[in-house]
């Protein structure tokens, strides 16, 4: 046999990339100096990685075990080929210098001073595979080299670190290889005419005009693979898939978004993991595939579009036993039809069929961005996919005309000899075999199924000889070097240690994909309202006295008064549909009722649309999944409890998202990288606080309710509490149960729908402040909520914009005339300069101080009072007097006089108060037209927005006295009376409104 000559060997360890082959192998590399890099000797058991790579020299040394040598000695040593063997290898493989990125990090950029100069393309055969090979290396490098197409498989979620080596992707750029100066000879030159109409006949370049076919796409390789069932493939470049990423270009305009070269679809891309699975995954298009790979589902090829699975795929799946297809088409029309047709050939040939199920119009890409968690996500809908044959299951006779309708199965698992095993207290696994007894600690940490770092002991009870180590049983080189020490421990056969820890690996898939199910049950999923519960909400948000009977409901389940603060919570919960929602901050003293109050409205909300805390850290917020808040309540009990987090919750509320990038571990390497962390919105916040004194950032983001804390009030309470002991009482709690179940099933009904306000441009709003420019709004979200509680009682009207169908409802006069009840009482409060319980203290004290001088014959000016005084007078606690004096002291509202050791107070406002809250600024609902052409105008003595109000005349209006809304007088025998006489039957039977 002719030997090898030399010059050829030289030129093989000259051309082939050392790193690039030992990667490709599975070794995991870390930088050793800026030229070199290290990873664990193949040649030899270690912990610590000796074996040094430096791919300028196209050398490796272990400083371990003494091993050196080229490429080519590693391709012979790894895998054990001859010398002729390794070099046919090499040469069919065709690896370039400086081919592959050795980042630990999980990016596709690739190390500066490992990029070789590219070399000129050269025509070395006549069927034009050397060629091909060499386009392919070209667009390869032009990847590794573009950060711009990098950013674009960044986008699409593609962005394991050895998607690009290990399926050799490239990038044809927007002049490819006819463009690239210096890689094709002069067009003038025989070599360079000959080179293009050569590359031309392969489709590389277009025949007219001898540019690029590729230019502007991602491209994808389909390689025939060494062991195909067509073995005239092996090794060849069978077809190129070009994706383009800039359809913007105007270089680009009209393009097709999907290109081939012109030659016959043939060869499976990702042949090589059919050989160890019965089970495939078979995507629609590569990018959808090599979403599935890069999601750790490995058994996956591509179809070459909906209508584009061939005879060679057909022929690939018998060839190597594939049992069972999933068919991960796009769920469109095109799709679908495709989907069809690929089961009916497959079911023929005796392969099962089954449709993966992603939402209406996604692919599978799409689907896996759009979760935040594609593995997960993938998985969920890999588990359940449905059958396409006829009949429940496998196993009854299929044709193309037969094809029956998916029912909703999921597939079944594979029947396995399950591996008996015994469970500790402290959760230790044992398993039993012969005298030996394998125990394995730390496999609940193992939340990833890529992973399985264990602790294994396994002890001869015999000789009480025994072996423990920690490792990944997932890597074939820990198994092999603990069965290998094992076996030396206990001084026992290997072949029966590595049996035994196949047994203990299985039993470890077994625990974990047990654990795996339990989470799922226990996950909550939609809640389904039955036929007469749907019925029966219907009739609710039907019922046109819906607001009155949400009030009547919620003082039915046990709050007294506070009607104006317990619609307008129910109303800013409503919102959490909108696209900016409201947020209610709940401000009272200590046990005056602020966490009944919430409990009560977030009773009628439904349990999987609300969240609740009793505090939060400052970080918490980052980490709670990005779709966990969205559209949902986030309630707070204390809001001392959510200071540090404040910060990010006006972030949420004003910017709808979170963002924050932040350190963690990659968790194939272990180093520290950066990842980023986002929470979308938006969401509707609940708090409650006792304190005064509350973040202004925060406070002017919430509407603030104040609860009711007279005197009347709390006998109301009292009598209520005392109600509850009767039998009436009794009742009343079966009634509550009743009311919440509705209200929650009709907050499930409520569809997230636009609304517009044909009278937006003829209300006005107080603009004298600048913080009236977020109360506005306040205002105007407000309207929007309780037109959305009424959506089954509005027409829902629908309009196309740029293609798509927009459905909205529209605002009635009904819904401002709420909005402004309730605003003139909410915000009228939020927008004065006091808090509600200083201004009541004031208004008391201005009574008190007029009667101390009716009495002692004095001006109101000449009384001077103690606050033991007004603690005798008012029956006030000395804490609350502390702090409400202290803050009019600080307002001017007050003097102090000081009489010898004593201090004592004088009043300065004698201001009128009529104990009515007011919002100044607002438009009567009965000058309020539907014509959007009328002309704009403002209320005498109202501010439009935007306009200038005279603050003389308005801060008086602003000095809003008293509480209203809060059930003030209120007798014992009126509250039960109003319980025991509430009339509970819904509303009559009623159609379902068709939306659209």
């Amino acid at each position: 046999m002719a030997r090898i000559p030399a010059r050829e060997l030289d030129e093989l360890k000259r051309s082939r990339c050392l790193l690039t082959l030992a990667q490709s192998q599975g070794h995991k590399f870390r930088r050793h100096s800026p030229d070199s890099f290290a990873c664990l000797c193949p040649f030899h058991t270690e912990k610590t990685p000796s074996c040094v790579v430096t791919p300028a020299k196209g050398l490796y040394h272990c400083f371990g075990c003494g091993a050196k040598g080229s490429v080519i000695d590693w391709q012979m040593n790894t895998t054990g080929q001859t010398l002729r063997e390794a070099v046919k290898f090499l040469k069919t493989r065709q690896v370039e210098v400086g081919g592959e990125s050795v980042s630990s990090a999980p990016s596709l950029a690739v190390p500066a001073e490992s990029v070789a100069p590219r070399p000129k393309l050269a025509d070395l055969d006549d069927d034009g595979q050397a060629l091909l090979n060499q386009v392919v290396d070209f667009y390869h490098q032009s990847l590794l080299n573009s950060p711009e197409a990098q950013e674009w498989l960044v986008r699409r979620g593609l962005n394991h670190p050895e998607l690009v080596s290990h399926f050799k992707l490239g990038f044809a750029g927007l002049h490819g290889v006819s463009g690239e100066a210096g890689i094709l000879p002069s067009s003038a030159s025989k070599e360079g005419r000959s080179l293009r109409e050569k590359l031309a006949g392969l489709g590389v370049l277009r025949t007219s005009t001898k540019q690029d076919h590729f230019r502007g796409c991602m491209v994808m390789p389909v390689i025939g693979w060494s062991e195909s069932a067509n073995v005239a493939h092996r090794g060849r470049v069978l077809q190129l898939y070009g994706r383009r990423t800039q359809p913007d270009y105007k270089i680009l305009k009209g393009s097709p978004k999907h290109l081939y070269l012109p030659s016959p679809l043939a060869g499976v891309w990702n042949e090589a993991a059919l050989k160890a699975s019965s089970e495939v995954i078979l995507c629609e298009a590569l990018i959808d595939a090599m979403t599935f790979w890069c999601a750790g589902f490995r058994n996956v090829i591509a179809a070459y579009g909906c209508n584009g699975f061939t005879a060679d795929h057909l022929g690939v799946l018998q060839y190597h036993g594939v049992k069972r297809v999933l068919i991960a088409f796009d769920r469109d029309e095109a799709g679908d039809r495709g989907a069809d047709a690929v089961a009916a050939d497959l079911l023929e040939s005796g392969i099962e069929a089954w449709r993966v199920r992603f939402p209406q119009a996604l692919d599978a890409n799409a689907f896996a961005l759009k979760s935040g968690n594609p593995e997960s996500a993938l998985g969920l809908a890999l588990q359940q996919v449905q059958w396409m044959g006829k009949g429940s299951g496998p196993g009854a006779v299929f044709g193309h005309e037969t094809l029956a309708e998916p029912s909703p199965l999921t597939v079944p698992a594979p029947v396995v000899d399950g591996v008996p095993c015994e469970q500790t207290v402290s959760g230790e696994l044992l398993l039993k075999s012969g005298p030996r007894v394998w125990r394995v600690r730390g496999w609940q940490k193992n939340t990833v199924p890529e992973v399985m770092k264990v602790n294994i002991q396994v002890r001869d009870e015999t000789s009480q000889a025994f072996h423990v180590d920690q490792l990944d049983m997932y890597s074939s080189r820990h198994r092999q070097g603990y069965i290998s020490a094992a076996a030396a421990e206990l001084g026992c056969d290997v072949a029966v240690i590595k049996r035994e820890c196949g047994r203990v690996l299985l039993m470890l898939e077994q625990k974990q994909d047990e654990a795996l199910r339990q989470h799922t049950e226990n996950t909550p999923t939609s809640v389904t309202v039955s036929a007469e519960d749907e019925h029966a909400a219907l009739a609710l948000l039907k019922s046109p006295d819906l607001a009155s009977r949400i009030t009547d409901d919620l003082a039915a389940c046990g709050v007294v008064g506070e009607s104006t603060n317990l619609l307008t919570g129910y109303l800013a919960a409503v919102s959490r549909k909108l696209d900016r929602p409201l947020a209610v901050l709940i401000q009272s003293s200590s046990a005056a009722g602020k966490s009944s109050l919430m409990d009560a409205v977030l009773g009628l909300m439904p349990e999987e649309e609300r969240i609740q805390y009793s505090a939060m850290t400052g970080q918490s917020l980052y980490y709670l999944g990005e779709t966990s808040l969205q559209h949902k309540i986030l309630a707070i009990a204390e809001e001392e409890g959510v200071r540090q987090a404040a910060y990010a919750l006006k972030l949420l509320q004003s910017d709808g998202e979170l963002k924050i990038a932040s350190t963690g571990k990659n968790e194939q390497s272990g180093e520290l990288v950066t990842r980023e962390y986002k929470v979308q919105g938006p969401v509707m916040l609940m708090l409650t606080t006792t304190a005064i004194d509350v973040d202004e950032e925060l406070l002017n983001r919430c509407l603030v309710l104040t609860v009711n804390e007279s005197r009347e009030q709390t006998q109301a309470i009292h009598a209520l509490q005392r109600h509850h002991q009767t039998l009436e009482g009794l009742l009343a709690v079966s009634e509550k149960g009743y009311l919440t179940k509705l209200h929650q099933n009709a907050q499930r009904l409520l569809r997230p729908l636009k609304v517009v306000n044909p009278f937006a441009h003829q209300l006005t709003f107080l603009s004298d402040k600048t913080r009236t420019r977020r109360d506005h709004m306040k205002y105007l979200t407000l309207i929007q909520s309780i037109a959305l509680l009424h959506q089954y009682q509005r027409e829902v009207k629908r309009v196309q914009h740029r293609g798509q169908w927009l459905e909205y409802i529209e605002v009635e006069r009904s819904d401002i005339e709420l909005a402004n009840r309730l605003a003139h009482e909410v915000l009228g409060r939020t927008l004065d300069e006091m808090p509600p319980q200083t201004r009541k203290l004031l208004v008391l004290l201005r009574d008190q101080v007029k009667t101390w001088a009716e009495i002692q014959a004095v001006n109101t000016e000449e009384i001077c009072f103690s606050r033991r005084d007004v603690r005798a007078a008012l029956n006030w606690g000395d804490t609350q007097l502390k702090i409400h004096l202290a803050r009019l002291l600080e307002m001017e509202y007050l003097v102090l006089h000081r009489r010898g050791l004593k201090y004592e107070y004088g009043l300065l406002w004698d201001g009128e108060d009529n104990g009515q809250t007011h919002l100044c600024g607002l438009l009567d609902v009965g000058d309020v037209k539907r014509s959007e052409s009328e002309e704009k105008r403002s209320a005498p003595g109202r501010g439009l927005v935007g306009g200038r109000s005279d603050s003389g005349k308005v801060a008086p209006e602003l000095s809003a006295q008293g509480l209203v809304g809060e059930a003030v007088g209120v007798s014992e025998n009126t509250v039960i009376r109003e319980i025991n006489n509430r009339v509970t039957a819904v509303a009559p039977d009623g159609e379902v409104m068709q939306h659209g």
